[in-house]
This record gives structure tokens, C-alpha cells and sequence, in this order.
């Protein structure tokens, strides 16, 4: 299997540096600083990052285990948000929340729960993050 990777660069202190980040595919780069971490600013930060991957893991993951159960989904969209709290003397990521939409044709929604929950703690991404309470919402689509 693949290892991936991604490169980050910071540059100057905390709250007047600033930072590159890419990935080694090519397919994006962007900056991140103090203020797209802490406050509003606009650009990216690593909370976000590891939204995306959660949400785009989440939702492959989920297809597949609808798939071994004998449905085929039609789509499947989540959202990731990833909050980021200060702890004591630090940061530290407090909570995922992810909230799922899917329609799958021929499915009861116990089912889709179950298999949804399921997915929850395969999920290759919320297993790696498994140190972080990760909440999530699945809600059946017609």
C-alpha cells in the first residue's frame, strides 16, 4: 500500500510567521498562519486539513461498507469540523464532529444507522484520530 505525504514550512515566530503547506501530489498547496489557526483569517490550518481527510475517508469508507452489506449507494456527502481548544497551558484538538448524508436505494434506517456507526470506528482516518471523542450524525436521504 501507498505511504502519502505532505510538506509544511514555517517561518518566523508564532503570531507574525507564516506557513507553506504542500502536498506531494501536486494536487494543492496554500498558506496557514496564526490567524487562520486562532482567529478568522483567511486560508487554511491543520484542523481543516484533517476535516477534509476525515470527511473524504468517512464517506469512502462508509460507501464500501454499504457495498459488503448488498446496498449501493447513491452518494454519500459528510462534513467534517474539527475543534481546536486551548487546554491548559496549550492547543488541543477537543472533538470531531461528523455529519453524514447518504441515499441508498433499498436500505431501512436501522441499518443504515448501524452500518453508519459502524464506519465510525473503521474508518482508517477516525482509527488514527481515535484519541479525539468523535461525534457523528447519519441521516438517511430519499
Amino acid at each position: 500500500m501507498p505511504t502519502r505525504s505532505a510538506d509544511a514550512t514555517w517561518t518566523g515566530d508564532l503570531k507574525g510567521g507564516k506557513g507553506d503547506i504542500k502536498l506531494a501530489s501536486g494536487a494543492w498547496s496554500g498558506g496557514y498562519s496564526f490567524g487562520t489557526r486562532f482567529e478568522n483569517s483567511p486560508g487554511t490550518n491543520p484542523e481543516e486539513l484533517i476535516a477534509a481527510a476525515h470527511s473524504a475517508c468517512f464517506s469512502m469508507a462508509l460507501a464500501a461498507g454499504l457495498g459488503k452489506n448488498g446496498f449501493q449507494p447513491k452518494s454519500v456527502r459528510t462534513t467534517a469540523k474539527v475543534t481546536i481548544d486551548k487546554v491548559g497551558e496549550g492547543f488541543k484538538i477537543t472533538k470531531i464532529a461528523l455529519d453524514t448524508q447518504a441515499q441508498v436505494p433499498n436500505i431501512d434506517e436501522k441499518k443504515f444507522l448501524e452500518i453508519a456507526n459502524a464506519t465510525k470506528t473503521g474508518c482508517p482516518v477516525s482509527g488514527a484520530l481515535s484519541a479525539v471523542p468523535i461525534e457523528l450524525t447519519a441521516k438517511l436521504q430519499s
